[in-house]
C-alpha cells in the first residue's frame, strides 16, 4: 500500500489527545518518557488533562501535536505501512522530517522546544493575530491585506480558504475590509501569535542556532516543504527551507497539487484531528484520503494491510 503521509500543525490539538494510544501501545509510553525528559514538563498531563487553555499555548501545543503524530506514524511504519512521500502543515513539517529520516525524534523535539518557546516570546513582544478568510478571490485578498501595518497571507490552505497574519490592528482592519467587500466569511482565530509573518523575526536567530546544532540527513523519500511547495531530499536545502518557513506562508494547496501532479493520489493524515483531510477535499477532485488519530483508527487500518 503506497501512501503520502500528511502531518497536521497547530490548531488540530484537543484535550485527551493520544491518551487511548498511550494506554494501549508501549511505544507510546516510551516516546512520552523521552519527550518529558527533553521538554522538562509533564506533557502527558497537559495533553490528557489540560486545562485546555494551557494546551492551546504555543509552547505546549507544538510538542503535543508532534508527539501524537510521530507515535501514530511509527506504529504504522513498524507494521509495514511506509510512506512514499511526506508533507506537514507548518509544525507538521517536523513530523514529516522524522518520517523521512532527515531528523531523529529527539532532534526534532529539541528544535520544536526552541521554536515553540521563541515563537511565543516573539508574540509577547510583537502582539499579533490571525484570521480566516473564506471565499475571497486573489484580487479581494490583495485588497483585504492592503492595510496600515503588517498583515499578509500566512496559510494558503485551499482555493478560497486563506489565513492571514500580522499586527493585531491590521488584522482587525483586514477583517472589516473583507466584510465590507462581501467576502463570504472573515473571522479571527484563537491563536497565540501572528505565525508565518514578519512578526516572528525575533525567533529566527534562536531557531537557526538549534537547527545548526543537529545534523540534517538527506531524506529517504521526498519531503514537500512549506516554503516553496516543492519536494526536497537534500538535507542542507531542507534545513534552509525550515528556517525560511518561520516568516513565510504555508503553501498547502500548492503542495497537495504538486504531490498529485507527481503521480501520488493517496493521502493519509496522521495525528490529532482531520483538518488536512478536509482541506484535501477542497483542493482535489479525484483522490483517496483518510486520517489516523486514535487507537481505533490505527487498528482498523492495520487490519487492511
Amino acid at each position: 500500500m503506497k501512501k503520502v503521509f500528511l502531518f497536521p500543525g497547530q490548531g488540530s490539538q484537543y484535550l485527551g489527545m493520544c491518551k487511548d494510544i498511550f494506554e494501549f501501545y508501549s511505544l507510546a509510553k516510551e516516546k512520552f518518557t523521552i519527550a518529558e525528559n527533553i521538554l522538562e514538563f509533564d506533557i502527558a498531563d497537559i495533553m490528557f488533562n489540560g486545562p485546555s487553555d494551557t494546551l492551546k499555548q504555543t509552547q505546549y501545543t507544538q510538542p503535543s501535536i508532534f508527539l501524537h503524530s510521530i507515535i501514530a506514524s511509527e506504529i504504522l511504519e513498524i507494521n509495514g505501512l511506509l510512506p512514499c512521500a511526506v508533507a506537514g502543515h507548518s509544525l507538521g513539517e517536523f513530523s514529516a522530517l522524522v518520517s523521512a529520516k532527515v531528523l531523529t525524534f529527539e532532534e526534532a523535539l529539541k528544535i520544536i522546544k526552541v521554536r515553540a518557546n521563541e515563537m511565543a516570546k516573539a508574540n509577547n513582544s510583537n502582539s499579533g493575530s490571525m484570521a480566516a478568510i473564506l471565499g475571497a478571490n486573489p484580487e479581494q485578498l490583495e485588497e483585504i491585506c492592503d492595510q496600515k501595518g503588517i498583515v499578509l497571507p500566512a496559510n494558503l490552505n485551499a482555493p478560497g480558504q486563506v489565513v492571514i497574519s500580522g499586527e493585531f490592528n491590521a488584522v482587525r482592519d483586514a477583517i472589516a475590509t473583507a466584510k465590507k467587500i462581501g467576502v463570504r466569511k472573515a473571522l479571527p482565530l484563537k491563536v497565540s501569535g501572528a505565525f508565518h509573518s514578519p512578526l516572528m523575526a525575533p525567533a529566527r536567530l534562536p531557531l537557526l542556532e538549534v537547527l545548526n546544532s543537529v545534523n540534517f540527513n538527506n531524506a529517504k523519500i521526498p519531503v514537500y516543504q512549506n516554503y516553496n511547495a516543492k519536494p526536497s531530499t537534500e538535507g542542507t536545502k531542507i534545513k534552509s527551507n525550515i528556517l525560511k518557513q518561520l516568516e513565510s506562508p504555508v503553501r498547502w494547496s500548492e503542495i497537495i497539487d504538486n504531490i498529485n501532479q507527481n503521480g501520488f493520489d493517496s493521502f493519509l493524515e496522521i495525528g490529532p484531528g482531520k483538518i488536512l483531510h478536509g482541506l484535501n477535499k477542497r483542493i482535489l477532485n479525484d483522490f483517496s484520503s483518510s486520517y489516523i488519530g486514535t487507537k481505533d483508527n490505527i487498528e482498523e487500518l492495520l487490519c487492511t494491510i
